[in-house]
């Protein structure tokens, strides 16, 4: 029952990132090269800031820290940058970050699952920071559709062909 518990952890956890990834792609294609670099103000983010900050997010807390690597995250260099990305090299960027993540998520023994470390402060379980991992990137993604919809004023259409409007059985 254990094994088939944290696979399916694992699977929902996995599914999560791959669907905030499914979202950010459609919002990128939604946009022009300028637009990656756009802040709504002075002091918030723009979208390739965004997508800087959750590769080092997801690098640091699911790639090195459950991956047992060095932690070499420079967190305020994600903000700092305002261009040098194009929106496919920060798509890659993104992408290869994820699949790397899914990776170690996978290949992480129960025993890392339930391991207390440090990562960015902050005392957590192999299983704390897979959550923080998919609730970070899930929100950010939310932030990154905010903005694409208030930039054109149109649906995202992440879920067409589906009918959302179904009731549980």
């Amino acid at each position: 029952m254990k094994d088939q518990v944290i696979k399916e952890f694992k699977e929902n956890a996995i599914y999560r990132l791959n669907e905030s990834s499914r979202m950010v792609d459609i919002a990128l294609s939604k946009i022009n090269e300028e637009t990656v670099w756009k802040r709504p103000n002075g002091i918030s983010n723009s979208i390739g800031n965004l997508i800087l900050h959750l590769c080092g997010n997801i690098r640091q807390y699911a790639i090195s820290s459950l991956g047992n690597l060095k932690d070499t995250r420079i967190r305020d260099e994600e903000f700092e940058v305002q261009s040098g990305y194009t929106k496919a090299e920060l798509k890659e960027k993104l992408k290869l970050t994820v699949a790397e993540a899914i990776e170690t998520l996978k290949n992480t023994t129960d025993e890392e699952l339930i391991r207390i470390r440090d990562v960015q402060g902050f005392q957590l379980s192999g299983i704390g920071i897979i959550m923080h991992v998919v609730e970070h990137y899930s929100y950010h993604t939310g932030q990154i559709a905010f903005w694409v919809k208030q930039l054109h004023a149109n649906d995202l259409g992440f879920y067409d062909g589906f009918d959302l409007n179904i009731k549980n059985e």
